[in-house]
């Protein structure tokens, strides 16, 4: 006898599982690529394209004001291109209008607003263009980590602008949004993926990536959202098209600069109709920018100098101690988790975080590909080396001295007393 358990909001990754009387677990959701084995389908364009389009119409069922959070990148550019189509062509437009609202944010002059405006002009949207400041990023931190409940740097720097925004599209009236969350993991489309040496390790890769969605850009585009009563709605996590995209032949999705392949060419290509175009040219094969990146690299930049004033080297020397489980290795890193001890103090909470080396978004695994990546341990994309057009010059510092060292005697010797006074007196669950 089988007894079904029903979660809602953030208990839903549990309904993976059925619980029996007979004792033991059995996956419910258990699709072919769960088991990791490399698929053999060959690539088709068409089936590919229609089995996304189908995936964002689905997504278009609602009784409320909706739109599309649009960066300007190709995944998001896609999302609004297909529901701009879609209330064209059919009755949906007689309810909401056949223009298309679109929302994005950075700081002024970021590559985001600049690509966005450009789509939306193309498309025809009436678009929102939202700015934000880096301090205005900064005040909103603890607000932002207390929601999503993370310490995770990318998750934190991604989130923080998506929450600002969140704030201004519900201020609007608008109660539901699509977005183009899921992509990068589905097709390989993080920068690193340039150096996946086979594609064995490439589907492997992905796997993980997307069996891990909901401690990272899920968790972000559901609670940076919810926590202003927007709606997220991402089409590419629809269950039918991630089964269609995870059973091609991982050979199509690698990454061949000799081919003119780069990262999600078989997505780019599917949609390059030289009849009716879907996008721009440049537009359909603009280079992935991570949200946080897209918004202005200042504001990554803004974030490490103000966790430099906060965190002393004696802290980061200490992190260790007060951190056992998953030690910050950065000053940023450390002063998220401080943040997040505050408002989490238990182990319970804190096991919840994932944790393990990263480049560039990647899992500890992929680390692995490229030996330089041990010590430029950034998830930012330009961490990528040789790969971004606007990667870092030198590599991210990795150790605890910094070019604005904090005098033990300020804030930093305060909230390391602070810290060490909390761990010292938190009860483990």
């Amino acid at each position: 006898m089988l007894r079904i358990y029903y979660f809602c909001f953030a208990y839903k990754v549990l309904t993976c599982f059925l619980i029996s009387t007979l004792g033991g677990l059995r996956r419910w959701y258990n699709p072919p690529w769960f088991s990791e084995s490399i698929p053999s389908t060959s690539y088709d364009p068409l089936h590919l394209r229609q089995s996304f389009e189908k995936a964002v119409i689905k997504r278009l069922m609602t009784d409320v004001p909706f739109g599309v959070l649009l960066s300007g990148g190709l995944d998001s550019s896609l999302v609004a291109s297909v529901v701009s189509r879609h209330l064209a062509e059919t009755k949906v437009a007689e309810q909401w209008g056949n223009k298309l609202h679109t929302f994005c944010i950075g700081l002024k002059g970021s590559p985001d607003l600049r690509a966005a405006k450009e789509v939306a002009d193309y498309l025809g949207t009436v678009h929102h263009e939202l700015h934000f400041t880096v301090q205005e990023g900064i005040d909103a931190l603890e607000e932002v980590i207390y929601h999503i409940e993370t310490y995770d740097v990318t998750t934190i720097r991604a989130s923080t602008p998506m929450f600002l925004m969140s704030r201004k599209i519900k201020s609007l009236g608008v109660k539901m949004v699509l977005s183009g969350e899921g992509s990068d993991e589905i097709f390989g489309g993080y920068l690193y993926f340039h150096k996946a040496p086979n594609k064995k390790e490439f589907h492997e890769e992905t796997c993980r990536k997307i069996k891990s969605l909901h401690l990272y850009d899920c968790l972000r585009a559901n609670k940076a959202t919810s926590a202003w009563g927007v709606e997220a709605r991402v089409p590419f996590l629809d269950k039918n098209f991630i089964n269609v995209a995870m059973d091609i032949d991982p050979e199509w999705k690698m990454i061949r600069r000799d081919l003119g392949r780069i990262e999600k060419w078989v997505l780019r290509n599917a949609f390059d109709d030289e009849e009716k175009p879907y996008l721009p040219k440049h537009i359909l094969y603009r280079q992935k920018e991570q949200f946080s990146d897209g918004v202005g690299y200042s504001w990554i930049d803004g974030l490490k100098d103000h966790a430099n004033e906060h965190i002393s080297d004696s802290m980061m020397m200490n992190a260790s101690f007060v951190y056992p489980e998953n030690t910050p290795a950065t000053k940023e890193a450390y002063y998220y988790r401080t943040v997040f001890e505050k408002f989490f103090p238990k182990n319970a909470a804190r096991l919840t975080v994932p944790g393990g080396p990263s480049v560039a978004c990647s899992t500890a695994k992929a680390v692995e590909w490229d030996a330089a990546w041990s010590k430029n341990l950034d998830p930012s994309g330009r961490a990528a080396l040789g790969v971004h057009d606007a990667a870092y010059e030198d590599p991210p510092e990795k150790s605890p001295a910094s070019a604005n060292p904090v005098s033990d005697s300020g804030f930093g010797q305060v909230l390391e007393e602070s810290v060490l006074k909390t761990v010292a007196s938190a009860t483990a669950v």
